[in-house]
């Protein structure tokens, strides 16, 4: 099957997951269309999806959608979704020909009448590699050029971009460059200079450096609250407050409030009334900003007097069913991803993306 050879396109990909992939689109969606006013974006292969219409999308394709109202169908845009049991029907039926006609025909549909097709991948050049649609081979399939993003780091950021590179280039993709994510601020410079003199040692451009954001790291409670698939026993003034420490409320009620600031998820037994007391007058004193939010664990949900005060606070208290450790180390190991209802996020990343990535460079390259 012929696919569409004439819009421009690049594939993004990362050297391991987490590295920044879905920031990165993002804002290059934003910073590219002053040039090319009509875009498309395409994720052939997503794995984190929900249900719309019907349809497995994936979560990326849906924030792509939401914030840059991109006029092409859904499930064009996500057009394999990886569900729990995928991998293995693929190895007892190999349908690796009618999965490749799926994304031939929704890039065609996603390109038609754009002037650039943005295509995500969904992790570093060989995932996929097991039903023979690795991120080399999909980026080949479309005859993209591919940018390779990677975190902060000199040494191991660019081992991490040969390996990547060798898959690419086996399968013929041209390499566009490299974008680095999560430098801390005041190693900038010194990263900057030496990344780009170890990575033209290996023919590639530094296309940009990217300070670490804290608050693209941070979740919010809503993100909390879905993750522990937790009760909301309040009315908050808002579910979209950055949890920037947690606290495990685990001694005293007077020491645990020693730890307790702005930002911090107080994480408790349902059952530690003194705690819950402490931190609710705390909350009524020194207002809502006083905490993050709330998680009662062990399922236990306090009594009447204790639930009245709980619904007199402004911060979010949830209740999970799972002990302390299970929920903090839940929290402590969430993917923090960007929503489509995190406008503050999505300005930041729009900004930082325009600012620290040479787009001009990557016009020219394609």
């Amino acid at each position: 099957m012929l696919i569409n050879s004439v819009t421009p396109r690049v594939f993004i990909a990362a050297t391991r997951q987490n590295d920044g992939k879905t920031t990165t689109s993002l804002g290059l969606l934003a910073a590219l269309q002053p040039h090319f006013p009509r875009i498309g974006y395409i994720k052939p292969v997503g794995q984190r999806f929900v249900s719309v219409d019907e349809h497995k999308i994936d979560e990326d394709t849906v924030l792509m959608d939401a914030v840059y109202q991109l006029n092409c169908p859904l499930a064009d845009m996500s057009p394999i979704a990886v569900e729990p049991d995928f991998t293995r029907k693929y190895l007892e039926t190999a349908n690796n020909e009618a999965l490749v006609r799926r994304i031939q025909k929704a890039f065609d549909r996603v390109a038609w009448e754009k002037d650039f097709v943005l295509c995500e991948g969904s992790g570093h050049a060989g995932v996929g590699s097991v039903f023979d649609l690795s991120n080399a081979q999909i980026a080949r399939l479309l005859g993209a050029k591919a940018i390779i993003v990677t975190q902060g780091g000199i040494g191991k950021p660019i081992d991490e971009v040969a390996l990547n590179q060798a898959l690419f280039e086996k399968e013929g993709v041209p390499i566009l460059g490299v974008i680095i994510n999560k430098v801390i601020e005041d190693k900038l410079e010194s990263i900057t200079r030496f990344a780009r003199r170890g990575l033209q040692r290996r023919g590639l451009d530094l296309l940009g450096v990217i300070p670490y954001q804290p608050m693209l790291c941070s979740p919010t409670m809503d993100l909390v609250r879905e993750e522990l698939k937790a009760e909301l026993l309040n009315k908050p003034a808002s579910l979209d407050t950055l949890v920037e420490d947690v606290v495990v409320g685990a001694m005293s009620a007077h020491n645990t409030m020693k730890f307790l600031q702005r930002g911090t998820l107080l994480i408790t037994p349902g059952d530690r009334e003194d705690i819950l007391l402490a931190a609710g007058a705390s909350l009524v004193t020194h207002g809502e900003h006083a905490l993050a939010g709330i998680v009662l664990t062990g399922g236990f949900k306090p009594n009447g007097h204790v639930l009245q005060l709980i619904g007199q606070i402004k911060v979010p208290v949830l209740l999970a069913r799972k002990d302390s450790y299970r929920v903090a180390s839940k929290v402590h190991d969430l993917t923090v991803k960007t929503r489509p209802r995190d406008a503050q996020k999505i300005s930041l990343i729009r900004d930082v993306v325009a600012r620290c990535v040479d787009v001009k460079k990557i016009v020219q390259a394609l």
